[in-house]
C-alpha cells in the first residue's frame, strides 16, 4: 500500500508531536535537584522519577511493541502489561533523574527512528481489544495523548514540589 498525502502527513505530525513531548518533558525535569526528583505529593502519586520511568516503559514496552504488531500482525496477541506494578518492580525511585531522563531520550529516539523507518505502513489496520476496535492510526495517536497526559502530570507535580514546605506563602494570586 502505497501512503496517501493524508497519511505521510499524519505520520511525520505524530512523530513532531511526539518529538515535541520530548523536549517539554525533558525541559520540565531536567533542572529539578535531585534530592528533590524523589518527592511524592500523596500516596496515590508517583514521584518526578516514576513519571519518568513509566514514559520508558510507555515507548519500550506499550506502544512500540504493541504498534509494531498491529502493523506486521494484527492477529498475533499483546504482551500483557502492569505499568503501575512495573514503576515499582523496576525500583525507579532508586534510581537517578539524570540516568532516567537519559534512558528516556534514547527510548524516544529509538522509537521516532522505528516510525520513519515504516515502510508504507496501513494507518486503518485494525484489531479487537476486549471488544473494542483499534485501528495503528488510534494507538499511534493514543501514544502523543499519553505524552500530553504526562506533561501535564510532570507541571503538576512541579506546582506541589513548589509549593511544599513554603508557608507561610501560597500561590492563591496564580489562580
Amino acid at each position: 500500500m502505497t501512503d496517501s498525502f493524508e497519511e505521510v502527513d499524519f505520520r511525520n505530525e505524530t512523530i513532531k508531536r511526539l518529538s515535541a513531548s520530548l523536549g517539554a518533558i525533558l525541559s520540565l525535569s531536567e533542572e529539578v535537584p535531585e534530592g528533590q526528583s524523589s518527592w511524592i505529593p500523596s500516596e496515590s502519586s508517583w514521584s518526578l522519577r516514576e513519571i519518568v520511568g513509566h514514559l520508558i516503559d510507555a515507548d519500550r514496552e506499550i506502544f512500540r511493541i504493541r504498534l509494531d504488531l498491529l502493523l506486521r500482525d494484527p492477529a498475533e496477541e499483546w504482551p500483557s502489561m502492569d505499568p503501575e506494578k512495573w514503576v515499582g518492580e523496576r525500583k525507579y525511585s532508586e534510581r537517578t533523574l539524570g540516568e532516567l531522563l537519559r534512558i528516556f531520550q534514547d527510548e524516544r529516539q529509538r522509537s521516532l527512528a522505528w516510525l520513519v523507518s515504516i515502510e508504507d505502513p496501513d494507518w486503518h489496520q485494525g484489531k479487537d481489544i476486549s471488544g473494542d476496535p483499534i485501528r495503528a492510526g488510534d494507538l499511534l495517536l493514543a501514544w502523543c495523548s499519553h505524552d500530553l497526559a504526562h506533561v501535564e502530570q510532570i507541571c503538576r507535580w512541579r506546582t506541589q514540589s513548589a509549593l511544599e514546605n513554603r508557608a507561610p506563602f501560597d500561590d492563591d494570586f496564580a489562580y
